[in-house]
């Protein structure tokens, strides 16, 4: 019988669950957090920890680039506000980045359990009470409120921030232009028109598409 204790499973295009959470930038709301802007929500699975206090630190240096594309940063560990506040100045001088972006406190894994950050693959991985602690999870989440990427990473793994950047260039670069990203894709890269612009409109839109095969033609981006 399927066990009830885990939350429904959220997927690509789901709308982001909202919550209530205390922060060390004060009370959010999610929805009103993100309000017309795009969202990176990623957890951590504890303060202190020498993973999470090198992502914290990259994850506040590229915050600047986050913000010239409209993107608020989001953290979460299950620590209370104490901790998380301790731990910023650690993260501050080991990585030299003074991490601006509210974390989340979940002591209890509430926002945990909500978004199915908890770890189910090792079972070691719990606090003195035995509650899991969370993975890496990453939710790439848009301004109406739809979650468009979901990666997760074991503990012992550390994300690659650039290319949780990548993935936010990609889908912006999608949403305006009627393209789609072929693999390793980065800003000023060739893209590939969507199977939906077909004929006229794909040769109007894209003057200098470059058919490879029917199903597959590369362009240029106009005032890439």
């Amino acid at each position: 019988m399927a066990s009830t204790d885990r939350p429904a499973p959220l997927r690509l295009g789901s709308i982001a669950p909202n919550f209530q959470a205390d922060t060390t930038n004060g009370p959010i709301d999610l929805h009103e957090y993100i309000g017309d802007q795009w969202l990176v929500f990623f957890s951590h699975p504890e303060d202190y920890t020498p993973v999470c206090t090198t992502e914290l630190g990259e994850f506040a240096r590229l915050e600047p680039e986050f913000t010239k594309r409209g993107v608020k940063l989001l953290g979460l560990s299950a620590n209370t506000l104490g901790s998380h506040e301790g731990w910023i100045k650690d993260i501050k001088d080991v990585t030299g980045s003074q991490v601006q972006f509210p974390i989340v406190a979940d002591k209890e894994r509430k926002i945990a359990y909500l978004y199915d950050m908890i770890d189910y693959q090792d079972t070691t991985n719990v606090d003195e009470k035995g509650i899991a602690f969370t993975i890496r999870s990453v939710f790439v989440i848009d301004p109406k409120k739809v979650i468009r990427t979901i990666l997760s990473y074991p503990a012992s793994t550390g994300r690659n921030s650039a290319e949780v950047l990548r993935i936010v260039d990609s889908l912006q670069t999608g949403d305006k232009n009627k393209i789609t990203t072929p693999v390793n894709w980065v800003p000023g890269d060739d893209v590939i028109v969507h199977p939906s612009v077909k004929g006229e409109e794909a040769t109007k839109l894209f003057p200098n598409l470059r058919a490879v095969k029917p199903y597959l033609r590369f362009t240029p981006l106009p005032n890439a």
